[in-house]
């Protein structure tokens, strides 16, 4: 038997081309065979894995409808992998090869974090000069803007406006009609940026952040003590900036490339953090939760294995950038902690990726019972979704965590409750003018918070390093909810009745209405 094997090793006859498994699926039309195994059941060839990863791309903007043409859209790229294959594919679908054009005008933004990760001004420049070349070669506009900059944001960031209703099918339709006409009169589809104001360059390099703002950064990252908060809290930063950016300069969308593997990890982070209420915002295809700007994902449905493949075979260029938890040990985070664990159950069932990600489209985008019927519900300072406050009464922990924060703003001396506060403030009748003047900056930004960011802001020890613009708006919202109750019983509400007769009316109707309302009120004193 041995002899038999020596010489059937040694014979010169190749051996026979392995099939694949019964279970995987040939995706092939070159002669040269299957080259791409993106996923475990399917194997494809070149030009096959290229029109299926379009296609998945295309079908997501497609399905959704929400980018309108003609609309303004900004490219959040922060030179990684799956960020640079969004460019590209919006690159290739605005050209004049492609066979369905996408209509929509685009920029891009890149972000700066050089600070916050720990890099010396060297790194910074260098990776910088690259970024430039790169954005350069794309020909979109294009901004780059240093995380520094936060320290200079208006408050109006956190305010947002009103938000915009979803655009129905037949709005979709209605609008890519009037732009199929509008370029038929203009005599024929233009080039790939049809309406834009920008040229393509840079049209925001942003100035170079001073050596104080640096220096704020870099303390502010400094004093907070797990990476966790550090993760959380540069996300926070980074997409008050990007927001700061599109209204700038008039986007109404923002793309963001984060993949499929990506939105699977995040969703069990999240979960973890304490964001449950609010994964259909973080990991869905789209974010309203900021109103004139909508953050759309249309990367969701790709892997990071499908990224990897697609960049390497068709030199797609990104910029390596060392992240805030770049060489941090497994254990470091709860973000790395669940990247591992995922990363390595899926090694060993290829479709636990798939499985999580698919859970979380069906998560549905449902107010807080008993706020759906509000006019406005208070709204998280840093991550701006709905605030979800319980009573002290309530039996949840952060009905708990509500009752000892008010316990702890009210432990102060009765005496100082009947003091005068002010100028028109009587003794006595003070109570909660006093109560809120007392309040100092960490009691305001505290009670504004969900329950997720408050247990990431507990690893900050004191919230004076904070950005001013956060500061200021915690104080303002503050002295909102205080003028509020002491104004109201003295506002006049209108009907139902007489609201729904008013927005009926044309404008000019309406203004005669209420001169009338006026003049008979003036009467009647």
């Amino acid at each position: 038997a041995g002899k038999a094997g020596n010489e059937w090793q040694g014979s010169p006859h190749p051996q026979p081309t392995p099939l694949p498994p019964h279970d995987q699926t040939v995706l092939t039309d070159n002669p040269v065979g299957p080259q791409v195994a993106a996923r475990a059941e399917r194997l494809s060839c070149r030009d096959c894995f290229k029109a299926l990863y379009v296609h998945k791309f295309r079908a997501m903007l497609g399905k959704n409808r929400l980018i309108f043409p003609g609309e303004k859209v900004l490219l959040a790229w922060s030179g990684g992998p799956s960020s640079s294959s969004m460019v590209w594919q919006v690159l290739e679908g605005l050209s004049q090869d492609s066979a369905k054009r996408l209509r929509f005008v685009p920029g891009v933004v890149y972000v700066d974090e050089g600070a916050a990760c720990g890099q010396s001004p060297e790194d910074r420049a260098k990776t910088l000069a690259e970024v430039k070349s790169v954005l350069q070669n794309i020909g979109f506009p294009w901004h780059t803007v240093a995380l520094e900059e936060v320290f200079g944001l208006p408050p109006a960031v956190l305010q947002g406006s009103a938000q915009e209703p979803v655009g129905t099918e037949e709005a979709y339709k209605s609008a890519v009609d009037s732009f199929l006409q509008q370029q038929h009169v203009l005599g024929g589809e233009q080039t790939h940026q049809p309406h834009t104001q920008d040229s393509p360059g840079p049209c925001s390099l942003g100035r170079s952040p001073t050596a104080t703002q640096t220096a704020a950064l870099c303390r502010l990252f400094d004093s907070v003590r797990t990476l966790t908060a550090k993760e959380e809290l540069l996300q926070t930063l980074r997409t008050h900036l990007i927001l700061h950016v599109a209204r700038v300069h008039g986007y109404s969308k923002v793309m963001t490339g984060d993949s499929c593997t990506r939105l699977a990890i995040k969703l069990m982070t999240n979960l973890a953090l304490g964001r449950g209420a609010f994964l259909a915002w973080d990991t869905g295809f789209s974010d309203e939760r900021h109103g004139d700007v909508v953050v759309v994902r249309p990367m969701r449905d790709h892997t990071l294995k499908e990224v990897a493949f697609y960049n390497r075979l068709f030199a797609v260029p990104s910029v390596f950038t060392p992240a805030i938890d770049t060489k941090a040990p497994e254990k470091a985070s709860i973000h790395r902690l669940m990247e591992a664990f995922i990363l390595r159950l899926q090694t060993q069932f290829p479709s636990t990726i798939s499985t999580v990600y698919r859970t979380s489209e069906k998560l549905v985008k449902a107010p807080r019972e008993g706020c759906a019927a509000g006019p406005a519900v208070p709204r998280c300072l840093l991550c701006l979704c709905a605030l979800d406050v319980d009573t002290d009464d309530s039996a949840t922990a952060f009905g708990a965590q509500t009752s000892r924060l008010s316990q702890t703003l009210l432990s102060t001396p009765p005496a100082e409750a009947g003091t005068t506060t002010g100028p028109g403030c009587v003794a006595g009748e003070g109570t909660q003018l006093s109560y809120v003047h007392r309040k100092g900056a960490q009691a305001q930004v505290m009670e504004q918070l969900c329950y997720g960011c408050r247990v990431n802001m507990k690893d900050l020890p004191s919230l004076d390093p904070l950005p001013p613009y956060i500061l200021a708006e915690a104080q303002l919202r503050s002295q909102r909810d205080w003028v509020m109750p002491e104004v109201q019983e003295y506002l006049i509400e209108d009907s139902d009745s007489e609201a729904e007769d008013a927005l009926a009316q044309p404008p000019g109707a309406r203004l005669t209405t209420q001169e009338q309302g006026g003049e008979n009120a003036g009467t009647g004193l």
